[in-house]
């Protein structure tokens, strides 16, 4: 679905190359419109902010927003587990799903930044990607209310998430205190050489996409 192909590119880091493409995102969401309702009326405030602005003021805004405000953190589990040890295994379990459908998440981002399961919701059938946002509408909706709360246009991509989930949303419990004795995990250290997360399990050292995995799916995108 290039709905969420839009969304997840829309949460990405403001680049002058996709900028320029906002006519053709605002294309395809019309071009869904019997899936995603009024996308583009609802995410008018967003396409607004990042049509008018500068490309410096925007990823100031961009790195503000997200990176400096761990309440809007794109990662998933920091939501649910902090940094406590269940987010690796929930790390486990995503990576998984990812692999069970062929999708690559051998990335620089963790497996649970949110344009990354936006991209791989956007390669399944409708049905199951909507299945499968339910599973995080909880989140998801979360961030959204609380960069609502902020005064943020990004609130409008979450609130677009939340309409189009079969789930209602419900509210979640606050993280685990983050404990940074526990924060060497084994996917590594994030782009800024922060290790996030906890220690590995001594049965788990690293995290990969298997090959037979990684050869199909190099083999389905030729």
């Amino acid at each position: 679905m290039k709905t969420f192909k839009v969304i997840s590119l829309l949460l990405c880091y403001p680049e002058s190359d996709w900028l320029a493409a906002l006519p053709e995102l605002e294309d395809a969401l019309a071009a869904e419109a019997d899936f995603n309702g009024e996308a583009n009326a609802r995410m008018a405030p967003l396409f607004d902010l990042l049509r008018q602005s500068e490309l410096i003021a925007l990823q100031e805004n961009y790195v503000a927003t997200f990176d400096r405000n761990p309440s809007h953190s794109l990662h998933l589990f920091e939501h649910i587990h902090g940094e406590s040890r269940d987010r690796g295994s929930a790390m486990i379990n995503l990576l998984e799903e990812y692999w069970k459908h062929d999708f690559d998440a051998s990335a620089s981002e963790l497996p649970d930044y949110v344009p990354l399961f936006l991209e791989f919701l956007s390669q399944l059938p409708a049905e199951e990607a909507l299945e499968l946002l339910g599973d995080a509408v909880h989140v998801l909706a979360t961030i959204g209310r609380k960069l609502d709360a902020n005064g943020s246009p990004y609130a409008t991509a979450f609130q677009l998430l939340e309409a189009l989930s079969p789930v209602a949303a419900q509210e979640l419990a606050e993280p685990p205190v983050r404990d940074m004795d526990e924060a060497m995990e084994m996917f590594g250290p994030s782009v800024d050489g922060v290790e996030p997360l906890m220690n590995p399990g001594p049965q788990v050292s690293v995290v990969q996409m298997p090959t037979s995995r990684r050869q199909a799916a190099a083999a389905t995108t030729h």
